[in-house]
């Protein structure tokens, strides 16, 4: 929802359902790219979850 935000808060307006269409698609390409990188510290973060909620993950991860 934030990357379609920055993309149309600051158009005025479109000339049609068509140009938005458009600029949406464009703006999905775009932000896709960075939804496959990695997260950052993953590993420190789930280490901490480990240790804040005990036993909640064992079922859906091997730590």
């Amino acid at each position: 929802h934030r990357q379609f935000r920055k993309l149309t808060k600051t158009k005025g307006g479109f000339a049609n359902e068509n140009s938005l269409l458009k600029l949406l698609y464009a703006g999905i390409l775009k932000a896709s790219e960075r939804w496959t990188h990695p997260v950052q510290n993953w590993n420190l973060t789930l280490s901490q979850m480990a240790i804040h909620f005990p036993k909640r993950l064992d079922g859906h991860i091997d730590l």
